[in-house]
């Protein structure tokens, strides 16, 4: 077969932008645990086990943060920069990259690679989206690059830290916290700088950026001085996100403000910087000050919603996604007061949307609870700790309660499929598996039912 009829039977297999997608991901999946599983990248000089290598490569690259083995511990620094360079990729999204290259190799795009790009970036118009990657692409390093200098300053001038060695911590922790992934170089995360402002505030908002979502990011860059002129997206995406943040940090603070385990031992302002570092990191990152596992059962579900929900569309976190979840608000309050169309503010929805947000949650939902079950019949332990790492592996956070590392194989195995699936998404995993779109040319006659 020449190279043109291949082309040509790959571009017939892989006809929707979700499909490459999905391709991408699993191919640097594969990719990252080949390099993990080699004697270079443990500090022992030994392989890697498969199953640890896939599990670490399949977090990396759906930005998770969940791990098996110590990071520190385990990798080599080559282990660590495949580990970061991983995270980078998944980030930026498989498309995004190979979009950039198709530019800077050829100068310009063709439809079908506009359209997979939008798909990964989830452009609201195909129009410049030469441009639209650039800025992407742009804007991460420049974010990553300013908190990596913020992190080396006070490794070097807070912890001593020599200035080869903070830069590294720097740099990596940078990518990490940006792309929402909670990779870490300490055994105990980042508990050790549980007061420290410096690191966890810093952290905190490198991930919140990276967690509200490009296009919400570049409307702000044009026009934050006029928010009468946000769109839709950037309004809930905000409002919600906010919303989320402070009843986050309040309902932590209420339940874990006397726990001699977590936040008891801490002064009144520690507490509550660790009552918002630990409210902010649901959103799909992973980092943690305090440990998690100590924490009371209603903190556990309080982060259960948060991890669930996630962050802004388009961006690095995972989760539902706060838009999906403020439009789910605004269908209810529509359907109470009876109205025909759901109307946020002077602006319509289209009928495909709600649709979406429900279809979208129920999917998850009906992840997470399979997930839970299956999890439950492979491991040993009580239902809120398995539900909690499974909503952790699904909204791509990264949070633990400690059992991760001790299940089985095919509990890893199991773990792994989530964080694709998360990362991917249901509805672009679903549509990937589609082999074509189906369009009804008919309709049948209506009939009325009841509900509830």
């Amino acid at each position: 077969m020449s190279r043109g009829e291949w082309v040509a039977a790959l571009g017939e297999r892989f006809q929707h932008p979700a499909q490459v997608i999905s391709t991408g991901f699993g191919a640097a999946v594969l990719a990252g645990t080949a390099l993990l599983s080699s004697p270079l990248a443990s500090a022992s000089g030994e392989p890697t086990h498969w199953i640890t290598a896939l599990f670490t490569a399949t977090s990396a690259v759906c930005v998770t943060g969940l791990v098996v083995v110590d990071t520190a511990a385990h990798w080599s620094a080559f282990g660590e920069a495949v580990i970061a360079v991983l995270i980078q990729v998944g980030g930026l999204g498989i498309m995004t990259l190979a979009t950039l290259f198709t530019v800077l190799v050829s100068g310009r795009l063709g439809l079908r690679a506009r359209l997979f790009a939008q798909a990964e970036t989830k452009s609201l118009s195909a129009i410049d989206l030469r441009r639209v990657v650039r800025n992407v692409v742009l804007f991460s390093l420049f974010s990553e690059a300013v908190v990596a200098v913020v992190l080396t300053l006070r490794f070097m001038l807070g912890y001593g830290e020599p200035f080869g060695r903070a830069v590294y911590l720097g740099v990596f922790h940078a990518v990490s916290a940006f792309n929402n992934a909670g990779f870490a170089l300490w055994p105990d995360n980042l508990m050790r700088f549980v007061t420290d402002p410096w690191i966890c505030l810093t952290i905190a908002i490198a991930v919140i950026v990276g967690g509200l979502g490009f296009p919400v990011l570049f409307e702000l860059r044009r026009s934050w001085r006029r928010p009468s002129r946000w769109s839709l997206l950037t309004r809930i995406t905000l409002g919600v996100t906010a919303a989320l943040l402070l009843a986050g940090t309040v309902a932590l603070l209420a339940t874990e403000w006397a726990n001699p385990r977590t936040l008891g031992p801490l002064p009144d302002s520690g507490k509550v910087l660790a009552g918002f570092f630990a409210a902010v990191m649901p959103r799909t990152a992973g980092f943690n000050s305090l440990d998690i596992a100590q924490m009371h059962s209603s903190s556990w579900l309080v982060t259960d919603l948060l991890m669930f929900i996630g962050g802004g569309s388009a961006g690095t976190a995972g989760g539902i996604k706060v838009t999906t979840f403020g439009l789910l608000a605004f269908i209810v309050w529509a359907e109470l007061r009876g109205e025909p169309r759901v109307n946020i503010g002077n602006r319509r929805l289209p009928e495909t949307v709600p649709r979406q947000a429900v279809t979208i949650t129920m999917v998850g939902i009906m992840v997470v609870v399979v997930s839970t079950y299956l999890l439950l019949v492979l491991t040993p332990h009580s239902l809120e700790k398995v539900l909690f790492e499974v909503i952790s592996a699904f909204g791509t956070t990264g949070l633990s309660t400690g059992i991760t590392a001790t299940a089985t194989p095919a509990g890893h195995l199991l773990l792994s499929l989530l964080m694709f699936v998360g990362r991917i998404g249901p509805l672009t995993l679903g549509s990937a598996l589609a082999l074509k779109e189906r369009t009804r040319r008919y309709e049948f006659p209506e009939e009325r039912m009841i509900v509830g």
